[in-house]
């Protein structure tokens, strides 16, 4: 690390102002300060030094996004030799998600890297570090067949148009990995919805060959029930893509369609755990989305009329994106609430509202996503009024003296 060190000391002339390459400066710094904790500090005013910049903490997010990556590269690989009906061995499993998984990897990060790059060198500004948790985020939660056009498509417009229009990282309003699932589900719901979207059944990398059973469907398990006749939860059953039924385990550990990051709730949990030990994921706003979620349920199992009505609170944490949503996109400390009576607030509603769309909305039987952008737009009027109120109540105690 030391030879790393005198190298970037050494070429940094050429970077600086009056150096050679002085019009790539912000690249330089960006790539300076992701290896090394920059050395500068403030030289007035009041300030609170910590080791730990913001490129170390969307590490942190990162790291604790890996267990629910590779858990959910495995089960691309399950659902696709299960759909061909082959049997395999688990690193031929997970070797084939992985390579369907890394193309879409690539292209978000080339794409919205290039993008924040550019826009840092034209406004010679430092390049903001938030993309290195989207550029993870947007091939977890949209399906594994979507077209790598639409993935680069999708994310040019999310950062441009969600993001650098307000004034890059940290002024944005919504979460940028949500508008460009929002994106692709509104401008391509061919590819965002269906039976056959969330199982890749293509012999892509010629590491298996047969054709796909009969009976085939990779509905996920919410998708199933959303599209049920009225019944009772009772009669009914989750069914993988070969007709076996599917049992609460296969929810819990990941293997069953649907998004490569939303599947394990074991790995989420696991993610979970990271971001609330290193303090840099609000397990207030984690744990209110679920007591939101719960009221939702309870409401609406009261007075049930068909089978998702009557579906008990834990299918509904388990399937979907849920959990996922709860953990990494409610917490995003740019578009959440701030204050902490806030995100008491902004979780409960978020989880109330995921609920909600989910029961009432059939065509589209997830909810997360809009629930979340929804309150994105909230999220500073509740911290408005959460300030207001305690001000409030600071001015009924304080003493008036003459």
């Amino acid at each position: 690390m030391k030879a790393l060190r005198k190298y970037l000391d050494k070429i940094k002339p050429n970077f600086e102002e009056g150096g050679k390459l002085h019009w790539l400066y912000s690249t330089y710094d960006a790539f300076e300060t992701f290896l090394f904790v920059p050395n500068t500090t403030s030289k007035s005013g009041v300030h609170i030094h910590d080791a730990r910049d913001s490129k170390r903490t969307m590490i942190i997010v990162i790291l604790a996004l890996i267990p629910a990556l590779l858990v959910g590269m495995y089960n691309v690989g399950l659902q696709h030799y299960m759909a061909i009906g082959q049997e395999v061995t688990f690193l031929t499993r997970f070797f084939y998600g992985f390579l369907a998984v890394l193309p879409q990897i690539v292209v978000s990060y080339v794409v919205g890297l290039g993008i924040e790059f550019a826009m840092a060198q034209m406004k010679k500004e430092e390049v903001a570090e938030g993309f290195l948790v989207t550029g993870i985020l947007i091939p977890m939660i949209v399906p594994v067949d979507t077209p790598l056009w639409m993935i680069a498509v999708a994310t040019a417009f999310a950062v441009i148009f969600a993001k650098e229009v307000f004034g890059g990282t940290g002024y944005n309003i919504f979460n940028v990995a949500l508008i460009t699932r929002a994106f692709l589900f509104f401008s391509y719901p061919s590819k965002m919805s269906g039976d056959q979207v969330w199982v890749r059944t293509a012999d892509t990398f010629g590491m298996g060959k047969g054709a796909v059973i009969d009976g085939y469907s990779g509905a996920t398990p919410l998708g199933q029930i959303a599209t049920t006749e009225a019944g009772n939860f009772s009669d009914f059953a989750f069914n993988g893509i070969t007709g076996q039924p599917l049992s609460l385990s296969d929810m819990f550990f990941g293997f069953i369609p649907g998004s490569i990051g939303e599947v394990s709730t074991l790995a989420i949990l696991l993610g979970a755990v990271i971001l609330i030990a290193s303090g840099v994921g609000s397990w207030k706003t984690m744990l209110s989305v679920f007591i939101g979620g719960l009221v939702a349920v309870l409401l609406v199992n009261s007075f049930a009329q068909n089978a998702i009505m009557e579906m008990p609170v834990y299918y509904h944490f388990l399937l979907g994106g849920f959990a996922f949503g709860a953990i990494f996109m409610a917490t995003d400390p740019v578009t959440s609430a701030r204050t902490e009576r806030g995100k008491w607030i902004y979780g409960f509603l978020i989880g109330l509202l995921a609920i909600t769309i989910r029961v009432f909305n059939p065509g589209y039987p997830e909810g997360m996503m809009l629930a979340i952008l929804f309150m994105n737009a909230f999220a500073p009027l509740i911290d408005f009024y959460v300030i207001d109120a305690n001000i409030k109540r600071r001015m009924k105690r304080a003493t008036v003296t003459k």
